[in-house]
């Protein structure tokens, strides 16, 4: 939990970042900030007033229960010689535009990741969006860019590069996703103070038109068919699109997607739905495709051939072959899956993370914080990530000894993945087909969506195959699975 003085003082940037009344112009509006803790008594020894927070209080003074004199002393000190209407009215008039000190501070902390390097068909991609962002204020149409791209082919990289390039330029760029695990990571990466620039796609529902420059939005198979969900106050609910608030909100539009990456039905996004609703606002359109492999140590084939075998769709990679330099091996059980991919992270920190289909329960932490073992194989025993915490799994030390499902993993990469293929997705060796079973899922919304629920798991398991950029370890539950795949591997054994 935050100090008070901390909490206001954030507020206090927020405003001084992002609304132009308070920094732009000759007379801006000075802001001070104080917390009130109206139903508590000052205690001296309570930690909230120890030595280490003396530079906050300076800043955001606390006023208690029986500081009401100096409380509304410091307020007339505040506010008595102000022109209260002029004020307001200047307020008012403001708009929401980040400063150019908070775009140039993202700006710098993404610039400063050396892996962020564009390469190829990537620059092609990236050079389009500056142009139409420049040319975006003459334009009276909007522009929607859709960039296409599998797994590993660099969609999230163009995006970092593009939202630090278009604030170092001075443009309002947002980035948006559709996963609170990728956005809150980006945010701690970014800070506290430039976190405002990265957002959900919900989040836009009561934006104005155009209010953003050039709004990313990546992941953008995860769009949904509107941004009410069972939190959103009944006066906020519509049955507008989600997408038409993401085209509203901003003069360019840019959409990285994977058509192959949708892995729940309320997911809906797809280039052609993009197409429908940019189309509808007489959009300029504009599509590219990326599809050199910057993962899997440049290993296009790997990919291919879980598209291949899980028979999502057919390629020319039907057999893999081990002396690939790409690191794919088959294990026999669950704790040597397990120790491999904690040898391969003690190489290098939070480079290697473990994952599964969601077949076991999810618990909350017990009252002393801790993980409820549910994923049960045998003897093999782990929980899952965090529940109230689940965005911590990709990138904080406990997540290696937690499992990760498609939510918390897409959108990440990692230098290992190990993969356990639950049951609920087996191959018949009869029927020589893939079975998606219902049954074994504790997804209930991709559980009850029936007839595209062996299309959702095999989605899902085609994410987190995809997960690592130097290998993928896996361990199968059901054996006649395992055979299947075997059969598709040159030379393969257990490990």
């Amino acid at each position: 939990m935050l100090h008070p003085s901390a909490q206001v003082g954030q507020y206090r940037l927020y405003l001084q970042d992002t609304h132009t009344a308070f920094y732009k112009g000759d007379h801006t509006i000075h802001l001070s900030s104080c917390s009130y803790l109206h139903n508590y008594s000052y205690n001296p020894s309570d930690v909230i007033f120890s030595g280490k927070f003396s530079k906050l209080i300076r800043e955001s003074p606390i006023y208690t229960a029986d500081d009401v004199d100096s409380l509304k002393l410091y307020l007339s000190g505040k506010l008595e010689r102000g022109k209260g209407t002029d004020v307001l009215k200047k307020i008012e008039a403001s708009k929401y535009r980040p400063s150019k000190k908070l775009m140039d501070q993202v700006s710098n902390v993404i610039k400063h990741k050396p892996e962020y390097i564009l390469l190829d068909e990537q620059l092609i991609a990236y050079d389009k969006v500056i142009a139409c962002a420049k040319k975006g204020f003459q334009d009276k149409n909007k522009t929607v860019i859709i960039i296409k791209g599998g797994p590993g082919t660099g969609k999230s990289v163009v995006a970092i590069n593009l939202m630090a390039d278009l604030l170092n330029e001075g443009f309002n760029a947002q980035y948006a996703t559709g996963s609170k695990t990728f956005t809150e990571t980006l945010r701690k990466v970014i800070g506290s103070r430039g976190a405002v620039q990265f957002n959900y796609f919900n989040g836009y529902g009561q934006a104005e038109n155009n209010a953003v420059d050039v709004l990313i939005c990546d992941e953008a198979h995860r769009i949904r068919e509107t941004s009410a969900n069972r939190f959103t106050p009944r006066h906020l609910r519509t049955k507008r699109p989600q997408i038409e608030e993401l085209i509203k909100v901003a003069k360019v539009i840019v959409f990285f997607i994977d058509d192959d990456q949708i892995v729940r039905p309320n997911e809906i996004g797809s280039v052609a739905y993009i197409k429908e609703f940019a189309s509808k606002d007489h959009c300029n359109i504009f599509e590219y495709e990326l599809d050199v492999q910057f993962r899997c140590n440049g290993s296009e084939a790997f990919i291919n051939w879980i598209d291949n075998t899980l028979g999502i769709k057919r390629t020319a990679n039907v057999i893999w072959d081990l002396h690939e330099e790409f690191d794919f091996r088959v294990f026999d059980s669950p704790q040597s899956l397990h120790e491999a991919i904690k040898a391969k992270n003690k190489e290098k920190s939070n480079s290697a993370r473990l994952v599964t289909g969601y077949c076991w329960p999810w618990s909350k932490p017990r009252p002393d914080g801790s993980l409820v073992e549910d994923v049960v194989i045998g003897d093999f025993k782990m929980p899952w990530e965090k529940k109230d915490k689940f965005w911590e799994w990709a990138h904080e030390d406990s997540g290696m000894n937690q499992m990760g499902t498609v939510y918390t993993a897409q959108g990440f990469e990692f230098d290992y993945i190990g993969v356990i293929i639950g049951p609920d997705l087996s191959y018949n060796l009869d029927k020589t087909e893939w079975e998606g079973h219902p049954e074994c899922s504790h997804d209930t919304t991709v559980r009850r969506s029936r007839d595209r629920f062996l299309e959702m798991v095999k989605n899902a398991y085609r994410v987190l195959l995809s997960r690592g950029m130097k290998g993928c370890y896996v361990y199968f539950v059901d054996k006649d699975t395992e055979r299947f795949v075997k059969s598709r591997i040159e030379g393969a054994i257990s490990t």
